[in-house]
């Protein structure tokens, strides 16, 4: 055997690191890429906008302009809203969206594994879910603040029927795509139906149920902050209406900032959630 073909396996195992390291280079070039290029676009968009008011271009009674913005964040930072600090405000919608969601989660996980696992209980109940789901659940915070009253009880209601459908279906189709051998295979193996699902099928189901998740809060921030504009004694949305109600266009946009940072800063946490829990699975950079 010649020494060219006994030396090509060691001049492949040394080309792999290398390999390796370049595309390693090259996620993180396309990382730094991407961040500096949402910071250009938000600043563009944003300078577009100041400019576009001060110039008389947009109206900016109507459509303020992102100083205007900055300053009505920062006069509830340093003193406060009409209805208390603004820390109090966000915590207090903070709360009902959490709480919303935690509720409206566990209950669709619950109820999504159960009728993907027990076919009588979906043909029974299926048609109901599908009749429930096609009613418009915005138009129900109304009546939870009627049932409920203003405070977060209401919101937390609403909060609940936005979360719980999303987490139903996606954990439902979780458990009705669980590979029918790992099934056999822990049946084979003695395991009864309680073990199945709490060791198979809840396992298989969970990248179905954090896909939801991601969504799902989005929809608790939603419910609380509809039925904080419907009537509450304080949150964001109440906030929101206030503005409004004094044609305050700067409020109205500020309150927005507010809730898309804490949207952002909760998907930032579920995303780093969701890595930690499949740390098996490849990432985009490793394909």
């Amino acid at each position: 055997m010649s020494p060219e073909v006994l030396s090509t396996p060691v001049v492949e195992t040394a080309k792999a690191p290398d390999r390796a390291h370049s595309r390693a280079r090259a996620a993180r070039r396309r990382r730094i890429v991407v961040a500096v290029s949402r910071v250009l676009l938000l600043a563009a968009v944003l300078g577009l906008w100041e400019v576009l008011s001060r110039a008389k271009i947009i109206d900016p009674f109507n459509f303020s302009m992102p100083s205007k913005i900055w300053d009505q964040i920062w006069t509830w930072i340093t003193h406060g809203t009409a209805l208390g600090s603004l820390g109090e405000q966000i915590w207090y919608t903070l709360y009902e969206a959490l709480l919303g969601w935690v509720i409206g989660v566990v209950g669709g996980v619950v109820f999504g594994i159960a009728f993907g696992r027990i076919t009588l209980l979906a043909d029974v109940l299926g048609p109901y879910i599908k009749v429930l789901n096609s009613i418009p659940r915005i138009v129900l915070a109304p009546i939870f603040v009627i049932w409920f009253g203003l405070g977060p009880a209401s919101k937390v209601a609403s909060a609940v029927v936005l979360v719980f459908f999303p987490v139903f279906f996606n954990a439902f189709q979780g458990a009705r795509e669980v590979d029918r051998n790992l099934v056999a295979n822990a049946r084979i193996l003695g395991a009864s139906d309680r073990r199945v699902t709490l060791q198979v099928v809840i396992p298989s189901a969970t990248s179905w149920i954090f896909t939801s998740l991601h969504v799902s809060f989005g929809f608790a921030l939603i419910g609380a902050i509809v039925g904080e504009y419907i009537g509450a004694t304080k949150g964001i949305g109440l906030l929101v209406a206030q503005s409004q109600g004094t044609f305050n266009s700067a409020g109205v946009y500020a309150a927005m900032v507010i809730l898309a940072v804490v949207a952002l800063l909760a998907e930032g946490l579920l995303t780093f959630a969701e890595r930690r829990i499949f740390r098996w699975k490849p990432s985009d950079s490793d394909s």
